[in-house]
């Protein structure tokens, strides 16, 4: 694994790069070699903030975690990658699927409190088709509340969501 390491508002320092590469280290053994680890350190206000981010074959493996500590934060966003990672595991080996091929990236908005709409950030992906259920999982692989892909079997752009009491939502274009 290659780690590819930012900081924001801090200095990545090799006790950081040196914490990170041991604590994600552990998880060596879900990727090959050759997988970036993009990992970016930062600091707001009181909180240490990293977020980790690593493109699979088609996936997208996210997390995020903050607190007071950026060590405690490193530890946790491992936690969170690791559950992640074995959730994945656990759909494909139980739904006997193939890994999905899709490159997605997320949506920030920002709101003001004016009544102005200001869009602060444009992402173009690819979308390729892929089934609710792939999409679901998708969207557990990045943590995200929603997620956007194009319907295998009607061919349409779909929009999956994240309910109350871990269930899901689904919104389909109607002409």
């Amino acid at each position: 694994m290659r780690f590819i390491m930012y900081g924001k508002n801090i200095e990545v320092t090799e006790g950081l790069k040196s914490a990170v590469e041991e604590k994600i280290g552990k998880l060596g053994r879900y990727f090959t070699e050759d997988t970036e680890i993009h990992v970016t350190f930062s600091v707001e206000r009181e909180l240490q903030k990293i977020e980790v981010t690593i493109p699979m074959k088609g996936n997208i493996i996210r997390a995020e975690e903050e607190s007071s500590d950026m060590y405690a934060s490193i530890d946790l966003v491992e936690e969170t990658i690791e559950r992640q990672l074995r959730k994945y595991k656990n759909k494909l080996v139980d739904q006997k699927q193939n890994a999905m091929s899709l490159s997605m990236a997320f949506m920030e908005e920002e709101h003001d409190d004016e009544e102005e709409i200001k869009i602060v950030r444009t992402k173009r992906f690819a979308m390729k088709p892929m089934d609710i259920e792939e999409a679901c999982i998708q969207m557990e692989l990045l943590g995200h509340s929603f997620f956007v892909f194009r319907n295998a079997e009607t061919d349409e752009v779909n929009v999956v969501y994240k309910r109350k009491g871990n269930t899901y939502g689904l919104i389909e274009p109607e002409y």
